[in-house]
């Protein structure tokens, strides 16, 4: 199977996997707080963490279709860890600060500034 099949299936699985959480949260606790995203982001850092660890380098395929299609469908927030603690590990401490601190700001930044163009297109529609 090819690589983008893999990632395409992973993909497909871990949308569904995340929707089915967060659904699963909402109705169990309410949607007061994002309990489903914070579940899909715990769980999901816990299991890049444990595979990619655990697989290494090792076979790729299985690697495409959990870490890059499963884990990468079902939350991003798994690679934005694993790959902070990566460089922690290997001891570019300011690189990954820069990382943490800069994809937060800019993340929060870009939604905030698609919100106001999304308002301001609002408006002229």
């Amino acid at each position: 199977m090819g690589p983008y099949l893999l990632i395409a299936l992973g993909g497909a699985i871990g949308a569904n996997a995340r929707y089915l959480v967060s659904t699963w949260a909402a109705n169990r606790a309410g949607v007061e707080f994002p309990y489903g995203t914070f579940l899909v982001n715990a769980s999901g850092s816990l299991l890049m963490g444990f595979f990619l660890n655990l697989m290494g380098g090792n076979e790729p395929g299985i690697k495409l279709l959990i870490a890059t299609g499963f884990l990468g469908s079902y939350t991003t927030f798994s690679t934005f860890a694993y790959e902070t603690l990566a460089l922690v590990r290997r001891g570019a401490i300011r690189s990954s600060l820069v990382h943490v601190l800069g994809s937060t700001i800019t993340g929060i930044a870009g939604v905030g500034l698609g919100m106001a163009l999304a308002d301001v297109v609002g408006r002229i529609w």
